[in-house]
């Protein structure tokens, strides 16, 4: 059974930080980053392969970065410069030959 578990969600003013971890049971061809808020379908944030490609929504290009360590089978995202509107509960997101998701960790910023 994969596993995906998620750290490093909480409370952070406006232009705050924070950074999320997430570790895989096994390795995955691709990792990273959904978010969702309430009555609104679930959005991707970013996402990586395993040889460094990465992918970024555009409301988060410049503020978010998303990094992996292979060898720990673990992605983060450092999220920067954060804005109310990145209030959500933020996924973290593995795929080898099917998806897997985490439980899911609340990100909230206040104003």
């Amino acid at each position: 059974q994969v596993q995906l578990v998620e750290s490093g969600g909480g409370l952070v003013q406006a232009g705050g930080s924070l950074r999320l971890s997430c570790g895989a049971s096994e390795s995955m061809n691709l990792m990273g980053w959904y978010r969702q808020t309430p009555g609104k379908q679930r959005e991707l944030v970013a996402g990586m392969t395993e040889a460094g490609n990465t992918n970024y929504a555009g409301f988060v290009k410049g503020r978010f970065t998303i990094s992996r360590d292979n060898a720990k089978n673990t992605v983060y995202l450092q999220m920067s410069s954060l804005k109310p509107e990145d209030t959500a509960v933020y996924y973290c997101w593995g795929v080898k030959l099917r998806a897997y998701w985490g439980q899911g960790t609340q990100v909230t910023v206040s104003s």
